[in-house]
C-alpha cells in the first residue's frame, strides 16, 4: 500500500500476501480501512452498526515454504546442519529472493515465517564461518551425490569481468593492464580423469596446471588447469 509519492520518495506499508482472488479482496478492504484510519464516519441515522476493522490473523505461503523445505531435506541439509533453524531460514529466504542477511528477515516475514532477529543471525555467523561446519556441509553434499575418492579436473572456459576506468567501492582495479576490475569470475568445466585422454607424444601440452592439487575432506582431489593463452 502506497501512502504517498512526493518527489520520487514513496511511503509504503506491506499489508500481506494474497494467493487467491478472495485474499486480494480482503487485503484491499484492509488497506482501505488503514487509509481511512482516524477519520470519523458521518452518521446519517440509517441505524446501521459501524463496521469493525478487519484483522488479518495470518498469511503464509505454505506451499512455497513446504516445497523448499522438502528440497532442503532431500539434499541432507537438515542432518548436516544439525537441524539449525536459523541456517535453514537464511538459506530458503535467499532462494526466494537473493538479498542480504538483513533483508532476509523481511523476506521471511512476507512469506509468513517468523524470522530470527538480526542479532541472532549475527551470533550464528561465526559458527557458519568455521572450517568444521563448512567441511560438514561439503561432506554431506558429496555423500548425497555419491562422490567418493576421485580426482576432478577444472578446465578454465572463460572469465567474466568488468572493464572501466573507475571502481565503485566493491569492484576495484587490480593489476590488470586491461583495466579489469576485481573480482573476476572464472567459469570452468569440471571433469573426472576418466574423461581425459593422453595427448600425441612430443606434442606441446594443450593445458597447464595452475594450482597444486587440493584435497577435500570427502576424498576428492581437485586440480585446476587452463589452456595457454597462445593456443
Amino acid at each position: 500500500m502506497v501512502w504517498s509519492n512526493r518527489l520520487g520518495s514513496k511511503r509504503m506499508d506491506h499489508i500481506g500476501s494474497a494467493h487467491t482472488p478472495e485474499d486480494v479482496e480482503i487485503l484491499k478492504a484492509v488497506a482501505q480501512q488503514r487509509m481511512a484510519e482516524g477519520q470519523d464516519e458521518l452518521d446519517f441515522g440509517g441505524g446501521q452498526p459501524r463496521g469493525r476493522a478487519l484483522t488479518i490473523r495470518g498469511s503464509r505461503a505454505e506451499h512455497l515454504w513446504e516445497a523448499l523445505s522438502a528440497g532442503y531435506r532431500a539434499v541432507g541439509l537438515d542432518g548436516t546442519s544439525g537441524a539449525d533453524a536459523v541456517f535453514k531460514q537464511l538459506v530458503l529466504a535467499r532462494i526466494i529472493e537473493p538479498t542480504s542477511k538483513l533483508e532476509s528477515i523481511r523476506v521471511l516475514d512476507e512469506v509468513g515465517i517468523k524470522p530470527p532477529s538480526y542479532r541472532t543471525i549475527e551470533r550464528r555467523l561465526p559458527v557458519y564461518a568455521k572450517d568444521p561446519w563448512r567441511r560438514q556441509l561439503a561432506a554431506g553434499f558429496a555423500g548425497h551425490v555419491g562422490l567418493g575418492p576421485a580426482t576432478l579436473v577444472l578446465y578454465d572456459v572463460t572469465t567474466l569481468y568488468f572493464e572501466t576506468d573507475e571502481g565503485d567501492g566493491f569492484r576495484e582495479s587490480g593489476f590488470s593492464k586491461e583495466r579489469r576490475l576485481e573480482p573476476q569470475i572464472t567459469v570452468g568445466l569440471p571433469a573426472l580423469t576418466i574423461s581425459c585422454h593422453r595427448s600425441v607424444p612430443h606434442a606441446p601440452p594443450r593445458t597447464t596446471p595452475q594450482s597444486p592439487a587440493a584435497h577435500s575432506p570427502h576424498g576428492a582431489i581437485y586440480r585446476r588447469w587452463c589452456r595457454p593463452t597462445n593456443q
